[in-house]
């Protein structure tokens, strides 16, 4: 299992990295969206919909949910998608604060999980192609948030397995813990000074950036328990099986659809 993990770990970062840092804005959205739609054909996975006819449809939904907004233009619609997004994921807040909440397999609370994922996925994308595209510094800006994610993420991971006690979640994710929170929250946030500053070459500039990192951040930690509540109902373990060694592409990119709208939203309302 390690070395299946390192390995795609060893394909799969390089290309992202490459597709970030030379695609063009056009190119990169497509490529994201191809991407969020196999993540959206997880989603009916994790609620679980059963029938197939379903999930393609739930899936071109989301398709034409992100041709619409490109069509609008995404400099004209990026505003009301993070105020829907920022009001989705302090809705979300709640809904992890009461786990059992959905967790039956009623018509109702799978269009309820349906909506949620629209709610996770399209204002992620906007967000992204968005930071992607302002200007020569948005390529490198995108990189720097979803490393921003990865580094939480790990170092929530080690902190936690080294000092975890207080837990974070135990109806949702038994493994995080408050102070893999932390840990996560600090690593991200010396990452942001070091990224920030050599960025910027501006210290209130970087004090700001880190600002909206730590939100960021612990927003992330919302998308991660939000995939985790819903593999918690289905009694899924992996969203697919897309990646060897680390599961679907939700398992992947679970804390970056939380973390895109808030990090545009706090980077467009600091004017960074």
């Amino acid at each position: 299992m390690l070395r299946a993990r390192l390995l795609s770990a060893a394909i799969l970062i390089p290309l992202v990295v490459y597709g970030v840092l030379f695609l063009s804005t056009p190119v990169f959205a497509l490529s994201l969206a191809a991407i969020l739609l196999l993540a959206s054909w997880e989603w009916t996975h994790l609620i679980p919909v059963g029938n197939r006819v379903m999930r393609v449809l739930y899936t071109l939904v989301i398709a034409a949910l992100l041709w619409m907004l490109w069509q609008a233009g995404l400099a004209r619609s990026i505003y009301p998608v993070l105020v829907l997004a920022l009001a989705w994921w302090l809705c979300a807040l709640i809904w992890l604060s009461r786990p059992q909440c959905c967790a039956q397999p009623a018509s109702l609370n799978v269009n309820l999980k349906l909506i949620a994922g629209a709610l996770a996925i399209v204002p992620a994308w906007a967000a992204l192609v968005t930071l992607h595209g302002l200007g020569e510094g948005g390529p490198t800006l995108t990189l720097m948030l979803m490393v921003l994610v990865w580094v939480a993420d790990s170092g929530a991971y080690f902190v936690g397995r080294q000092w975890g006690k207080t837990r974070l979640a135990p109806a949702i994710s038994p493994g995080k813990t408050w102070e893999g929170v932390y840990g996560g929250l600090l690593t991200s946030l010396v990452f942001a000074g070091v990224a920030g500053g050599l960025y910027s070459g501006s210290l209130e500039w970087t004090l700001m950036f880190m600002l909206v990192a730590g939100i960021t951040v612990l927003f992330s930690v919302a998308g991660d328990l939000l995939e985790s509540l819903m593999k918690r109902h289905s009694g899924i373990k992996d969203s697919g099986h897309i990646i060897p060694g680390h599961g679907g592409i939700c398992d992947r990119i679970d804390g970056l659809v939380a973390a895109a709208p808030m990090f545009m939203a706090g980077f467009l309302w600091l004017g960074l």
